[in-house]
Formats: C-alpha cells, sequence, structure tokens
C-alpha cells in the first residue's frame, strides 16, 4: 500500500468539485457538470498548481465518467491522460481518482437502477486502474452513495429519477452491487490499488419526542450503504426487514454478507452547517433543518465511522460556507478538533478542505429550482458565535452565476463583466498552506483551539 497515508504520515489533500450530471434526453435539467461550470475545465493547469502552491500532497479528483465511457467498452482518455500527467508527473501529486460523482452515462438507460450498472462501472473502473496503474493508484468507487440515494432515488431530483423509499432502495442496492464489482475489478488490474471509500455524514436529532423513532431511522439508513457494501447487512442486521420491505431481494443481500470486497479507508464528509439535522414540525410537517453543531458534529462522525467498522478514516471532504472569517475559523477549529482526536488516539490519516473552488448551485442546473432536501439553517445550542449559513438557493440562470456561487473555497470565484470567473485566494488558503507543515495531533501550536 501507498506510504500516502500511513500511520506515520498525516496527508493534507483538496478536492475540486466535480459533480457530474448528464442527463438523457428530455430530462428536466441542464447538464450538472461543474468542472464547466467553475471553468476548471479551461483552467485545469492553473487549478492544479494552485493546488500544489498552497500546501496539499494530495488532490481527490473526479474522472467524469459519463464523458470518459462514451459508449459501451468504448472509452476517451486523452483528457484525463493530459491531466493525470501534468498532476502526477509534473507536481508531484497524489491522486485520489473519483470515479462516480452523481452521474452515469446516457447510454445507460436506468442509471444506478440499471440493471447492466454493476458491469458497466465495473468494466470501466477496471480499464481506469489498468491504464493508470502506477500513476492513479487511490481510487473512490463512487462518492457519497447516501447523498446519491437521496437525489437519484427517493426525491427524483437527478437520473434514474425514483421517488420514495422503495426507490431509495432500488438505487442503493444498484450501487452497492456496482461498488463491489468496482473494488473487484480494480483490484484485480492493480493490486496495489488503495480503496478510499467516501460517504457523507449523517447526524440527526430530534426537536420533540415523538420525532425521536424517525431521527434514529434516518441514521440507520445512512449507514446501510456502507453496511451493505461492508458485508454487515447479515439476517439478524435491524434493517435488513426494512430493505426487504421496500423491495431489496433476500437473495441479493445475501450475496452481499458473503465475498465481502476490502477497502482501505473509510472517507468521512462532514459540513458543519449542513451535515447535522434536526427534525422539526413546519406547518404541521415533519422537515430537516441543517443545524450547526461545528466541530463537536465533527468528532462525533468521525468516531462514528472508526468505531462501527474499525478501518483508518480520511476526512475527504470538509469546508464552511460562509465569508472568508468564517472559512478561517472552520479551518483553525477543525484542524484543532482532529488534533485532540489524534491524541485521543483515533486513526485519521488525512484531512481534505473540499472544493478548493467556490462551486455553482447544484440549482443552477435545474432552472433556479432548489433541489436540497433540507429547509433551513440554524445554530444549535445559542452559540452567537458559531457561524451559519443560508444555502437554499432560488434565482434565474439566465442573471449569471454570482447568486449560485457557493462560497466554501479556499479559492473564491468572482463573476467579472464578461461572465468569465476569477480565481481569488482567501485567507483561508494562505492559513492551509501554513498548516499544512504541520501534523495534526503533535501538539504543534498552530492547531490549539482559539
Amino acid at each position: 500500500m501507498s506510504t500516502q497515508f500511513s500511520k506515520d504520515t498525516f496527508t493534507w489533500i483538496v478536492g475540486i468539485e466535480d459533480t457530474c450530471v448528464y442527463p438523457p434526453a428530455g430530462f428536466g435539467m441542464k447538464p450538472l457538470d461543474e468542472y464547466d461550470l467553475t471553468e476548471h475545465t479551461l483552467n485545469w493547469r492553473e487549478d492544479l498548481d494552485l493546488v500544489k502552491s498552497h500546501g496539499a500532497t494530495a488532490v481527490r479528483y473526479g474522472v467524469n465518467w459519463p464523458l470518459v465511457h462514451t459508449a459501451p467498452d468504448v472509452f476517451d482518455w486523452s483528457f484525463l491522460d493530459e491531466r493525470f500527467d501534468y498532476a502526477v508527473t509534473v507536481l508531484g501529486l497524489t491522486v485520489i481518482a473519483d470515479l462516480v460523482h452523481y452521474g452515469t452515462p446516457t447510454w445507460l438507460n436506468g442509471s444506478f437502477a440499471d440493471a447492466g450498472y454493476a458491469d458497466a462501472v465495473a468494466a470501466f473502473a477496471g480499464a481506469f486502474a489498468a491504464r493508470y496503474r502506477g500513476v492513479v493508484d487511490h481510487v473512490t468507487p463512487l462518492n457519497e452513495p447516501l447523498t446519491t440515494a437521496s437525489f437519484c432515488g427517493l426525491r427524483g431530483v437527478w437520473p434514474p429519477a425514483l421517488t420514495g423509499w422503495d426507490g431509495w432502495t432500488t438505487v442503493v442496492v444498484g450501487m452497492v452491487r456496482g461498488m463491489r464489482e468496482t473494488i473487484r475489478a480494480v483490484r484485480a488490474a492493480n493490486p496495489d490499488a488503495v480503496i478510499v471509500h467516501v460517504e457523507a455524514s449523517s447526524l440527526y436529532r430530534a426537536s420533540e419526542s415523538d420525532l425521536e423513532v424517525r431521527a434514529a431511522l434516518l441514521h440507520s439508513l445512512g449507514m446501510l450503504p456502507t453496511d451493505l457494501l461492508l458485508g454487515r447487512v447479515t439476517r439478524d442486521h435491524e434493517m435488513r426487514g426494512w430493505l426487504l420491505d421496500h423491495g431489496a431481494e433476500a437473495e441479493l443481500l445475501d450475496q452481499f454478507a458473503t465475498d465481502i470486497p476490502t477497502v482501505d479507508f473509510i472517507g468521512v464528509n462532514y459540513y458543519p452547517d449542513l451535515s447535522p439535522r434536526t427534525l422539526v414540525r413546519i406547518d404541521g410537517e415533519v422537515a430537516q433543518v441543517a443545524t450547526n453543531r461545528w466541530h463537536e458534529g465533527l468528532a462525533t462522525s468521525l468516531r462514528h465511522f472508526a468505531d462501527r467498522y474499525g478501518i483508518p478514516v480520511l476526512i475527504t471532504e470538509t469546508s464552511i460556507e460562509g465569508d472568508d472569517e468564517s472559512r478561517m475559523d472552520w479551518l483553525n477549529e477543525s484542524i484543532a478538533a482532529v488534533s485532540e482526536l489524534r491524541n485521543d488516539g483515533l486513526d485519521i490519516r488525512g484531512y481534505t478542505w473540499w472544493p478548493l473552488l467556490d462551486f455553482v448551485d447544484w440549482s443552477y442546473a435545474s432552472g433556479g429550482e432548489n433541489v436540497e432536501e433540507f429547509v433551513l439553517v440554524a445554530a444549535l445550542g445559542g452559540d452567537g458565535d458559531v457561524p451559519s449559513a443560508q444555502t437554499v438557493i432560488s434565482a434565474d440562470p439566465r442573471s449569471g452565476k454570482t447568486a449560485f456561487l457557493r462560497r466554501m473555497g479556499l479559492i473564491r470565484l468572482e463573476e467579472l463583466s464578461d461572465g468569465s470567473l476569477e480565481r481569488v485566494p482567501t485567507a483561508a488558503a494562505a492559513r492551509f498552506r501554513e498548516l499544512s507543515a504541520s501534523e495534526p495531533g503533535t501538539g504543534h501550536p498552530d492547531v490549539a483551539h482559539a
């Protein structure tokens, strides 16, 4: 295994937002390609230079599966060849390849619910691993199964546009089959591959006692994709009956509990003002309120994943939406929390600020219609020093991108008069560069709480 994430080495990582959803003809959204929307497609060398110049030694990088896998068994590697050569050979970065980031090729008619999905993604993954063996050995089979299931299977926002918990289950089962086959194909093509399984944090609280059962259910559902992948949903698993009730096949669940793939790291994605949710009643309906739990939520999520699976963890996404000061505060406080956790013995191998650049809200591709499942942002505990951000965006895309820019990057994007996007480093970017010279958990004074 690579020494990049060894127990003796803490790795500083940044990610470039790479959501890549290309809808089939007639679907009610435009392509959602963050590389294009943030102009990374035009400025990829400059952006990779920014990764290097700000102290990161690794980058989470999407491979745009819908654009590479142009037809069954037909691949266009040209842009990846160029970018990987620059990132790895010229800059010396370790690339963690994000194989699937919410979208599938348009020729795969049923997307994640297609009967051919697992074979298709495994063919792509195996071909990728063989082509880039020794260049890109770190692979994430699929980013955030939980978020994918919400957008693609529960709420019908992205293909295959299923709805309800039956739709959620269909997409989750399809993704798990795909991840299992992806891992096998990657390891067969590249025995030195390092598998980084990345999942979103799942933290729920109830505002009323009669909502506690629902909060517990949502938390259990948040762990189900990883439980299924790692063979934990045996016949006595608490959620097996729920899965069967919502359309999962018993024979397939039994199969998932055998011939279990191995992953080398669990990647945890946590946003202090987005990941934790509180269930409340609004106008008689139960809603999820995104609730800022600051670094307490980060610690809770990291400990939960580490304790549940016994696998070393990486923070694969974190940042906060807000002004430069808010981003600086979160960087300092989250790294201080990581330092404390590592000193307490938690096996955390790396920290990723995601995204490197501000990005364009996903509602942009849906005509400005809000596509999030939560409705508000609130601070929990009455701490007036904990920043919160309004994250529900509704605007007209014809007015430009400014209203849709999510202010979460180390590098701020500013829309110029001609519509192009200028890259402006924030104070947090300089602070990230300073911190990357240290190793959290060593008592370094620069990572103490303010």
